[in-house]
């Protein structure tokens, strides 16, 4: 069973994810793959907000920042914010 339909990009959260280096192609290779996945209670304020963290396909560990929305009967990832781990904290999400 499929968590989400697709991917829910416009210029503002592709610079806003871009903004540390990483890329949309990095972005869609770890939601296709097998990204682990917690809630990020300490930003849900306004809406649920979710972490996936997993490794790109050169093994960089990153942290994405995400929600979901329902538009036209899909369940679409709309990404927040992205960023590469540092090597503590990729140790500390087992990647």
């Amino acid at each position: 069973m499929e968590l989400f339909s697709g991917l829910d990009w416009d210029v503002g959260n592709i610079e806003k994810c871009q903004t540390h280096g990483v890329s949309v192609a990095e972005i869609v290779e770890l939601f296709e793959g097998e990204p682990k996945f917690a809630p990020d209670m300490s930003h849900s304020e306004a809406e649920q907000r979710f972490i996936a963290t997993g490794r790109n396909g050169i093994g960089r560990a990153l942290f994405i920042v995400f929600t979901v929305r329902e538009h036209e009967g899909q369940r679409l990832v709309r990404p927040i914010s992205a960023r590469y781990m540092h090597a503590k904290e990729a140790a500390r999400y087992g990647h």
